[in-house]
């Protein structure tokens, strides 16, 4: 049976840990997996049953009942909850400013963390990269690829104020500043665990910061490509 390789990836909002993820496993021919959908899909599952997301019994039960599908293609990306896409929903303000309650609930996390493990190793590719909040630590603390990628605030604040156009610049910041502050609460995503390695993308660009976290996939990923060419 073919082991899955998985390149762990933290970071705070505005990193750009999802589109360099997605890039870095395109270029790999890797699987990409968001794992932060997840917990906005559930917690639009909570919205959508007219539940609040503070109240964790009512996250629980919508944890317990939460048909969730996630493609692992980076060129085909869409997050399903049963029959509805939410791929473009999940990223709503009102969905944002209700993930961290989800996010918060112990057992909703082991729950989801264990998806994400089954997820990988189900994925019948090669590799996955894996991007989050604790995917060093607690989701793929064996990885061969652990990397923390990270920005000074500002930075972070600017490139998520220019994803989200039609959003007053400050708003963002002031709602990114917001869920750091809540998701610190529950894991420590600002601070490389031992043997982690730091990529901080302040004074790079996009094209640069791939790069960074190729190279650091290099050492792992190389002698594998060197076979897949030799056809052994």
């Amino acid at each position: 049976m073919t082991t899955t390789l998985t390149i762990a990836i933290d970071g705070p909002a505005g990193s750009g840990k999802s589109s360099v993820s997605k890039e870095a496993a395109r270029r790999l021919g890797y699987g990409y997996l968001d794992t932060g959908a997840a917990y906005r899909a559930l917690a639009w599952h909570v919205l959508d049953r007219g539940a609040d997301t503070a109240d964790e019994t009512a996250v629980l039960d919508a944890a317990a009942d939460f048909p969730y599908a996630i493609s692992l293609d980076p060129d085909d990306y869409w997050v399903r909850v049963a029959d509805t896409d939410v791929t473009e929903a999940i990223r709503e303000p009102r969905v944002s400013a209700a993930v961290s309650g989800v996010a918060r609930v112990a057992a909703v996390r082991e729950r989801v963390n264990n998806l994400f493990r089954t997820l990988v190793r189900e994925s019948g590719r090669p590799g996955v990269v894996v991007e989050g909040r604790d995917i060093t630590t607690v989701v793929a603390p064996d990885a061969p690829v652990r990397i923390l990628l990270t920005a000074a605030p500002e930075v972070r604040a600017a490139r998520r104020s220019a994803e989200l156009t039609g959003q007053d610049a400050a708003a963002v910041a002031t709602a990114l500043h917001r869920r750091d502050a809540a998701d610190s609460q529950v894991v420590d995503f600002l601070t490389a665990a031992d043997g982690v390695s730091v990529v901080d993308s302040t004074d790079l660009d996009f094209a640069q910061t791939v790069e960074a976290v190729l190279q650091l996939a290099a050492a792992v990923t190389a002698p594998t490509t060197q076979e897949n060419h030799d056809g052994r």
